[in-house]
């Protein structure tokens, strides 16, 4: 009888990775923040599909190339340099950053590493935010390379701790605070929201991938309930600025979305909103017999927003 080998490979595990970026100084050191989960980054070919003359004939071929971006989720707790990152990105003080996804087996020692270089991020997306949740919340970021460079590594240890769990931030410790409209710190949920900034590829000569260069940055709206006990200034700041028609400047308003420790008294950072204005405000449907809190459903423009993370050590 045959007895099969012994496998001269360890096998690699989907959830044993770390993520490791340059601090803007040239140091690549890996990150601490918790990563539940990376996507992306590899170079893709155009497919041609061209006819051959009169006949029912066609040539496929692979034109230009592109690289897919990176989808990462991360959490909050020693998430600094990512947020730093963010931060310039939003205040167009463009940071390309280098870097490198590292893979490991079982016994958490690297086994393929997928290394990126001058890389832009391109969407940064907050979970939607809800006092009623109980789980942890994980912030997706989305950035582009221009250069990426994957092989088998040398199965050196995994440094940052891919084992703990990230509980620093969830999704039910935040404030929502607008100047002049009381109340809205009992907002009780924020709808998801996204932050874009373009990116344009440019072909140059012979060059193969593209140059990426970026564009335009684009601040969402948000939307969000708050119960109708609360909600007195909201309604008196939408009948004036939309019903009344008084949509000028001296309408808008600067706020922040705070976003609390567990304790909900420190905070871990926020997002500070400018040139905020209200565009609609509703009760959504009532139902008969319901037991359910009256709220109202409120949606705002928002004309800039700026990461203070100094709750994390950030400037």
């Amino acid at each position: 009888m045959t007895q099969r080998g012994t496998p001269q490979h360890k096998a690699s595990t989907a959830g044993h990775f770390e993520l490791a970026i340059d601090n803007g100084s040239g140091a690549t050191k890996p990150t601490t923040a918790y990563l539940k989960s990376v996507d992306g980054g590899y170079v893709r070919a155009g497919l041609m599909d061209e006819p051959i003359g009169p006949e029912n004939y066609r040539i496929k071929h692979t034109s230009v190339v592109s690289i897919e971006p990176f989808s990462l989720e991360l959490g909050l707790s020693g998430a600094d340099d990512v947020l730093r990152w963010i931060q310039q990105s939003w205040r167009k003080e463009w940071s390309r950053r280098n870097g490198e996804i590292r893979h490991g087996n079982f016994d958490f020692k690297q086994t393929f590493t997928h290394e990126f270089y001058d890389a832009l991020i391109t969407e940064t997306t907050f979970p939607t935010l809800d006092g009623a949740s109980k789980e942890s919340a994980y912030l997706k970021l989305k950035f582009q390379a221009e250069r990426v460079v994957s092989k088998k590594t040398d199965g050196a240890t995994l440094q940052s701790n891919t084992g703990a769990k990230q509980k620093m931030w969830m999704p039910s410790g935040f404030r929502l605070t607008l100047d002049g409209i009381a109340g809205m710190e009992y907002t009780n949920k924020l709808d998801s929201f996204t932050i874009k900034q373009g990116v344009k590829m440019l072909y140059v000569g012979a060059e193969r991938l593209p140059q990426i260069e970026p564009t335009k940055i684009e601040f969402p709206a948000l939307s969000g309930t708050i119960a109708l006990g609360y909600a007195d200034a909201l309604l008196a700041w939408y009948d004036k600025a939309v019903v009344k028609g008084a949509a000028d400047p001296s309408q808008q308003r600067s706020g922040s979305i705070e976003f609390l420790a567990p304790d909900r008294s420190d905070v871990l950072f926020r997002i500070n909103l400018y040139e905020v204005g209200i565009h609609h405000a509703q009760i959504p449907q009532s139902t008969a017999n319901s037991d359910q809190i009256k709220r109202v459903k409120f949606e705002l423009y928002v004309g800039r927003m700026d990461i203070d993370g100094k709750g994390m050590g950030m400037e």
